[in-house]
């Protein structure tokens, strides 16, 4: 499966669904969480909070509530509230659950950021390179727009020099 690697604020993009780098418990803190919570309002926590905890590697949906999107799918790459560390396995699963969470829902785009790679503390172009080996080998059923993002100016050249090699 094809797919773009872009740079900015997820919480400012436009997609049928968001994927948010979430832990097992499915609080949101800091980081994507964090940008998510404060564009959704705390409806957003509260749903996803409603729903969890998750395994890792899992994905839970909720609404998207301000967001501009239907969805926003919490993708469990780290244990519970940052309590240990992403692995290439929880990135991998949880990437792939994303990925069929949003096809089960009808989505056709998706943004989703490197999971794992914030506060869980996986190196950014190892995780990168799992999340794009693992959209590269997905085969969707509606998505069609799929997009890796990245909020700086060094973590997109990292992610983009990593995903599209």
């Amino acid at each position: 499966m094809e797919f773009d690697v872009i740079q900015g604020d997820i919480a400012a993009q436009e997609a049928d669904a968001l994927v948010n780098a979430a832990g097992t418990s499915l609080r949101m803190g800091s980081g994507v969480a964090g940008a998510l919570r404060r564009a959704a309002g705390d409806e957003l926590e509260e749903e996803a909070m409603a729903t969890g905890p998750v395994d890792l590697g899992d994905a839970a949906v909720t609404d998207a509530y301000d967001l501009e999107a239907e969805y926003v799918i919490h993708a469990a790459a780290m244990p519970h509230d940052g309590d240990g560390r992403a692995t290439a396995e929880s990135i991998r699963e949880a990437t792939r659950n994303s990925l069929e969470a949003a096809d089960e829902r009808g989505c056709e785009s998706l943004v989703l950021p490197a999971l794992g790679c914030g506060v869980a503390g996986f190196d950014l172009a190892d995780g990168a390179a799992i999340i794009a080996e693992t959209i590269r080998e997905y085969e969707p059923e509606s998505l069609t727009d799929v997009r890796l993002i990245a909020y700086s100016d060094g973590e997109y050249e990292t992610v983009r020099r990593t995903a599209l090699e």
